[in-house]
């Protein structure tokens, strides 16, 4: 037996018969001075103990034991990727008939500041392929899969900070919960990049508490989420084959403050069923290949005070049946809508602020899709503010919109959408300042013609059905523009001095 390993057996005695020994109860045991490998060293250890590892390169996998400490030699000097302390001190999964994960953790332990790598085989052919095609290609059923990951945490609580897990054939850090035991792990402080699963994994009913890694250029998403509820704060995912960070299959965490960029898909995406309910919350989603935040397959996040911007698709996306809460986002300045909403599915969308989006402020397209769009501000938008084309339903109030020049309508009402406005200030427009071709309900409005004596405020197309009543129109040569075969009820509309038409409406 090592002299260290004879010290901490007799202080622990010492503890045991109740002399008051204090911290010294804890013995530290190194590698390679007293143990040859990290794994006799973790064995030869008791609860409260430290396995203190020099740098170099450590070809086996771990187990560790409950409450027992593993860290690096070192201090917390930066490195290239991560901590230089973990950059030096490498665990190498290449071992000759080894199972299971690279670092498999244990109940109260600590793991800090390793490399884990070649855990598994990475395929740099196959993550080419899928970052080519965005994903597409990639089966769902391994998304949330557990596989054999560089860390592996099953059913505990415990403790992975200030790790580099890179270039194994799973999930880098994956978290999967036990019915009847506590999995609240914290990880934090690791960098998860070229996984060929996700840099971090959260499945099965864990609560974890991630924060502060950064995830890159895995196969999957930065950081996943399948069945569990964790709360994800401070995290940094970027150039992930899928999202940067992903929402699925029933799971509910509380999402903050993540920055999320340059994902081959979403920035932040949810899907998979209505159980699906995250709250996705001030977090920033930039440079994404699809939308800043994407709502999918009836998922019911709530998203609120984001801020979503230069993606290529829309800032905020919903489709297929889901059912956001889109409450207080900052969208702009993105490829498409800044809040897209198709394929059936049903937001609530509030207070957002929308601009200079490529083409509409807020879309609502299809013809089992139906918004509730309240208080929101769009404004400067290249296309429209609010457009609601094929079949689309919207109840519409107390919104601003406005754009100035350009000749599209400013809200357009198109292929037999239904529209309910109330107590709007619609300010601008080019061919009309709302036109409809479909059915709407206008009550109340404030409409603001760019130049005094120019344009229409309300322009008919069609067979269009409308109520048009109780609006303000001020500078439009035509306030309420019908064609012939439209049905039309006018009445109590208010004319005002085209004089009064500069002024923007705040």
């Amino acid at each position: 037996m090592s002299d260290s390993r004879i010290v901490g057996t007799v202080l622990r005695g010492v503890c045991l018969l109740g002399v008051a020994a204090g911290p010294a109860c804890s013995a530290t045991l190194r590698v390679p001075t007293d143990h040859a490998t990290i794994q006799s060293a973790v064995d030869a250890a008791s609860s409260g103990d430290t396995v203190l590892v020099a740098a170099g390169t450590y070809r086996e996998r771990i187990v560790l034991q409950p409450g027992v400490t593993l860290r690096s030699v070192g201090d917390d000097t930066k490195g290239v990727v991560g901590l230089k302390r973990a950059e030096e001190t490498v665990v190498d999964g290449r071992v000759d008939g080894a199972e299971g994960a690279g670092v498999a953790m244990a109940a109260r332990a600590v793991l800090d500041g390793f490399t884990v790598t070649n855990v598994g085989e990475y395929d740099d052919a196959e993550w080419k392929k899928h970052w080519k095609s965005r994903g597409e290609e990639q089966k769902h059923e391994h998304i949330g899969h557990f596989g054999t990951p560089g860390v592996g945490i099953v059913g505990v609580t415990c403790v992975v900070r200030h790790c580099i897990v890179h270039h194994n054939g799973d999930t880098g850090i994956a978290i999967r919960g036990v019915e009847g035991k506590d999995c609240s792990p914290l990880v934090a402080h690791n960098v998860c990049h070229r996984n060929m699963g996700g840099g971090i994994g959260s499945m099965r009913g864990s609560t974890a508490l991630i924060e502060r890694n950064t995830c890159f250029e895995n196969f999957f998403a930065g950081i996943g989420h399948d069945g569990a509820s964790p709360v994800v704060r401070f995290n940094v995912c970027h150039g992930n084959v899928r999202a940067g960070i992903g929402i699925s299959e029933g799971a509910c965490p509380v999402v903050g403050e993540n920055v999320c960029y340059e994902n081959r898909r979403a920035g932040i995406g949810t899907r998979s069923g209505s159980e699906t309910q995250p709250v996705v919350e001030r977090n920033e989603c930039y440079e994404n290949g699809m939308a800043g935040i994407g709502a999918d397959e009836e998922a019911q996040p709530v998203i609120r005070g984001n801020r979503c911007h230069h993606n290529e698709l829309a800032g905020i996306g919903s489709q297929h049946g889901a059912s956001p809460v889109v409450v207080g986002n900052d969208c702009w300045e993105n490829g498409a809508a800044g809040i897209g909403v198709r394929g059936g599915a049903r937001p609530v969308v509030v207070r957002n602020v929308s601009r200079e989006n490529a083409s509409a402020g807020i879309g609502v397209r299809g013809a089992e899709t139906k918004a509730v769009i309240v208080g929101n501000r769009c404004v400067e938008n290249r296309l429209v503010a609010l457009g609601l084309p094929d079949g689309a339903q919207a109840v519409v109030v107390d919104n601003h919109f406005e754009r100035t020049g350009g000749m599209p309508p400013l809200v357009a009402v198109k292929g037999g959408a239904t529209g309910v406005l109330v107590r709007n200030t619609l300010h601008g427009g080019g061919v009309a300042t709302l036109l409809v071709d479909g059915n709407a309900t206008v009550v109340d409005n404030d409409f603001r013609a760019a130049k005094p004596g120019r344009g229409t405020g309300v322009w008919m197309w069609k067979q269009t059905t409308a109520v048009v009543a109780g609006n303000r129109f001020h500078g439009h040569q035509f306030p309420v523009k019908p064609s012939a075969d439209t049905k039309l009820i006018d009445h109590a509309n208010e004319r005002v001095d085209p004089t009064e038409s500069n002024a923007s409406v705040e």
